[in-house]
């Protein structure tokens, strides 16, 4: 029994500690109206109630002092700790829970922020403050309005829920549940939140953003949008100020004006520059207009490029020095290269190329004439004073240079001041030219010359001549501003794209690889650099560097310039159709290639074939330039221009293929799939050793008895030598080489060794061009 007894007095402890520690509110001072002896309930006015560190002030109050409660009405004032002033015209405080029910026209005020709303519960023991029924928080920096919200003073934390809006100078947040601290300007995201910019907006679930310094962290469903841009991952991090992001794992870059997409699992975005740098698994989607046939359904047969690393940027296109298409002639001949057509200049229809360059001629011809005939007026005008002409140009050639046959030109020799007045007025100056040159370089005359100075003051010369300066000036400013038009290709921004080591590409009818790869919307041409290698069709093409135009988002055009060389497989053969020279150029029709240029040593080994397919004869030739039709994608004909020279070999009489120099094929590298492009291609898993069986030979034995003592003693001589020579060569020691050839000389003397039989034969075929002869 005293157990339990002891044990009700130690759980009834703390209840009765917290009772001690209730308070009863005091009134400091007030007007008493009325006062409920019996029910002791005071009516007041002007009351000054004080309860801990809290003061409240009121114009009239019902203090019922036995519930420690008190209603308050008009001009309520709660000060506590004189950081936190709460005022509004209702209040009810009850003293026993510390927690004042506040309502109509509710401020609370501290050091950093103002909240209103209309109705608040504030807890004076927690300094917490609560509303349900729409409130917002004003700072320096930040407007806020939420439906719900909890604000903490101590911490100064707010806690806001449903429509909450959050307006910042740089941008306005709109989330579902957000957390804000007045004090650190972090603002923390629980729910579905947009963050409108000027320009630009984001979307999140989970993150953090910072209203003040624009730090950011973004961590679920994250989706950037810029214009027609827009970019997703995992995870975002953004620093506003310095316009720089990252974004981690599963990335997505789109641009839909241009097509774009590109993909990553680690990337660098950087808003100034307008450039996005992805890496790990980088690989980028451009749209084109060719259709592939995917279970009997027309589908978009998009450019699939990936490297090691991407970059994708938005610059000037006067930056960029854009690439001249090649032409092909109506009559089927390689003609002028295409200027790449600025934007705005529309191209007439049914024009050919040709056509338009000698419209163009007939234009400047036209130009020239004009030209002729504006100088032969100017040589009708009437003469006028050399001197103050000249000072006069020379002055203007000072501040402005003008471009010849230019409209300023022509109007300073129209517009020249007439100078007859200045020359009647200094006839009795001794020396008049003198006066009128001070005056147009803005000098004084010397004193020699003050007769013609006081001529000059009389006559107001100099103001005549620099009014007619001045005039002239304006006239030239005003021309010149007329007669050069702005360029738009000074602000016209255009995409391009880098791609750094392994580069693959995929298209249906198109694959390739190399080093590097640079592309522009400008121009829409891929330029490969560092060993490229295009296949098309059953087709090779290397060189140095590959360039690849795309017109209408097909394939156009294709260049392999320096040391270019082609390989042509028929599909049923392994004949090797080659062709080499200087630069290629190629065209496509309907996405095939059509017809090919050779030029500069232009070479080609071409293999005959009957009507039944079967190879008849090998024909190599040498010129100048040769051109290769195309058909069902295979080389149909070989035309040989400028000083051709060939021959002509049957197949019965050809020992061996022959194969011209620099011959390359490695169709093992060609990027077979979108996933190939992606991943790279599939590593081959090395064969896998087998256990000899019983009876079985062992290795290094030929007849499969225990090897010599003597060849056994003899290998690990040599084995030991031989590290000894890789030790001495990483040290770049000849006097250690030598020491170490040294050794081994003697050792291989000892006993001949067996041949290796575990290398296989060099099976290639030796080729030796056939000699070449006129035809």
């Amino acid at each position: 029994m005293q157990k339990i007894r002891f044990f009700i007095i130690f759980f009834m402890f703390p209840f009765s500690l917290l009772a001690q520690q209730r308070t009863k509110i005091i009134l400091k001072d007030a007007r008493i109206g009325n006062t409920d002896g019996k029910k002791n309930i005071s009516y007041l006015k002007y009351p000054v109630f004080i309860h801990e560190n809290a003061t409240l002030t009121c114009d009239s109050a019902v203090f019922y002092q036995n519930d420690n409660v008190f209603e308050a009405f008009k001009n309520v004032h709660i000060n506590q700790g004189d950081t936190i002033n709460i005022y509004s015209d209702h209040l009810t405080y009850n003293g026993n829970t510390k927690i004042a029910h506040l309502t109509s026209n509710v401020r609370m005020i501290d050091k950093e922020s103002v909240l209103t709303t209309n109705v608040l519960d504030y807890n004076m023991a927690t300094k917490v403050g609560t509303y349900v029924e729409g409130g917002k928080i004003v700072n320096k920096d930040v407007t806020l309005t939420s439906k719900n919200g909890y604000y903490f003073s101590n911490s100064r934390d707010s806690y806001f829920r449903y429509n909450v809006v959050v307006v910042t100078p740089q941008s306005t947040i709109k989330s579902d549940t957000l957390r804000y601290n007045t004090l650190t300007n972090w603002t923390y995201f629980y729910g579905p939140t947009n963050i409108k910019g000027k320009e630009d907006n984001l979307y999140t679930e989970n993150g953090a953003y910072n209203t003040k310094t624009e730090y950011a962290y973004f961590g679920k469903k994250n989706l950037y949008t810029n214009g027609t841009k827009s970019l997703k991952g995992d995870s975002l991090y953004y620093d506003g100020i310095a316009g720089y992001g990252k974004a981690v794992r599963n990335i997505i870059f789109k641009d839909t004006a241009d097509k774009t997409v590109l993909y990553g699992q680690l990337g660098y975005y950087y808003k100034i520059d307008e450039r996005t740098v992805v890496t790990k698994n980088a690989y980028v989607g451009m749209g084109t207009k060719d259709s592939i046939t995917v279970n009997n359904k027309l589908q978009p047969d998009s450019l699939w490029l990936g490297s090691d690393t991407l970059e994708t940027q938005m610059v000037l296109q006067k930056t960029l020095k854009l690439i001249e298409s090649p032409v092909l002639k109506q009559n089927n001949e390689l003609g002028d290269p295409e200027k790449p057509q600025k934007k705005g200049e529309s191209q007439a229809p049914g024009m050919t190329a040709e056509e338009i360059g000698i419209a163009k001629k007939s234009e400047k011809k036209e130009a020239k004439e004009k030209a002729k005939t504006a100088k032969r007026d100017n040589k009708n005008t009437k003469p006028v004073d050399s001197t103050a002409i000249k000072a006069a140009k020379d002055s203007l050639l000072a501040k402005v240079s003008l471009p010849k046959d230019s409209l300023s030109k022509d109007s300073i020799a129209q517009k020249k001041p007439d100078t007859s007045l200045i020359k009647d007025s200094l006839n009795a100056a001794k020396d008049p030219v003198k006066p009128i040159k001070a005056a147009i370089s803005g000098k004084k005359p010397d004193s020699l010359s003050k007769k013609a100075d006081s001529l000059a003051k009389s006559g107001n010369v100099a103001k005549k001549i620099n009014g007619a300066i001045k005039t002239t000036d304006s006239l030239v400013k005003k021309n010149i501003k007329d007669s050069i038009p702005p360029n738009p290709l000074d602000t016209v921004k255009t995409r391009s794209i880098k791609a750094y080591h392994n580069v693959r590409v995929y298209k249906s009818n198109m694959q390739a690889k190399a080093d590097s790869l640079f592309y522009t919307s400008a121009d829409s041409t891929l330029r490969w650099y560092g060993d490229p290698i295009l296949w098309s069709q059953n087709s090779q093409q290397t060189g140095d560097t590959i360039y690849l135009r795309l017109k209408n988002n097909k394939l156009n055009t294709l260049q392999v310039i320096d040391n270019a060389f082609q390989v042509n497989v028929n599909a049923d053969s392994a004949r090797f159709n080659q062709i080499k020279g200087k630069l290629i150029t190629a065209f496509f029709k309907d996405g095939e290639l059509s017809t090919m240029f050779v030029d500069g040593n232009a070479e080609s080994v071409y293999y005959n074939r009957g009507k039944d397919s079967v190879y008849t004869d090998m024909n190599q030739t040498v010129s100048s330039r040769i051109k290769i039709l195309f058909k069902d994608k295979e080389i149909s004909h070989i035309l040989t221009v400028k000083e051709p020279e060939g021959i002509r070999v049957p197949i019965t009489e050809l020992k061996e293929d022959v194969l011209l120099t620099g011959f390359t094929w490695k169709p093992e590298l060609r990027p077979l799939s979108k996933k190939e492009v992606i991943s790279g291609k599939p590593k081959t898993k090395p064969a896998a050793s087998k256990s000899p069986a019983a009876g079985a030979k062992k290795p290094g034995s030929p007849t499969g008895k225990a090897p010599n003592k003597a060849e056994v003693a003899k290998k690990g001589l040599i084995k030991t030598a031989s590290k000894e020579l890789v030790k001495a060569a990483s040290k770049i020691d000849s006097a250690a080489i030598d020491s170490a050839k040294a050794i081994i000389a003697p050792i291989k003397n000892i006993l001949p060794l067996k041949p290796d039989t575990s290398k296989k034969p060099d099976t290639a075929k030796k080729i030796t061009p056939a000699p070449l002869k006129k035809q």
